[in-house]
């Protein structure tokens, strides 16, 4: 046995990650697994724990590795259910997805310009017959997306 690896681990895989940006390196290996086939379509990766313990790294650290992939459009993540590995065949949007899809839409067209101050969660929640939790997940895509910016205290804006 290898120090650092464990015995059922075959011997060409690598479970410590050194240097910078190791969250990237996370991605790329969760890449290469769904690749291999290890992840098929529509399987659950492994929970953030489990991911932290694998890879010996804290929960930040996983996360942003699994939204480097959530923003290539390989893993989708669902409420009660995890990171899940996008089936590209299926068309299937959460509503999460078809709000946020939509207000993109009126940024990209202009209907909400730079600057311009979103409607409220509860004006959302009530517009599309949502959960706060849902209509907070779709502003969430739209700000890690850096098209919408929060202002605390203001209100949610559209990035200049």
């Amino acid at each position: 046995m290898r120090i650092g690896v464990p015995d059922t681990m075959a011997s060409d895989e690598r479970p410590w990650l050194t240097g910078g940006r190791v969250y990237t390196q996370i991605a790329d290996r969760l890449r290469a697994q769904v690749a291999a086939g290890r992840y098929p379509a529509g399987s659950s990766l492994p929970s953030e724990a489990k991911l932290c313990a694998e890879f010996r790294v804290a929960r930040n650290t996983v996360r942003r590795g699994l939204a480097i992939l959530e923003q290539e459009g390989l893993i989708i993540t669902i409420p009660s259910k995890g990171h899940v590995v996008k089936d590209p065949s299926a068309d299937t949007a959460y509503r999460y997805q078809t709000i946020a899809s939509e207000l993109r839409a009126q940024i990209e067209q202009g209907e909400l310009a730079a600057g311009a101050v979103l409607p409220s969660e509860k004006e959302l929640r009530q517009q599309y017959v949502a959960s706060r939790a849902t209509v907070r997940r779709a502003l969430g895509v739209l700000e890690s997306e850096g098209l919408v910016v929060v202002k605390h205290g203001r209100g949610r804006f559209v990035r200049h």
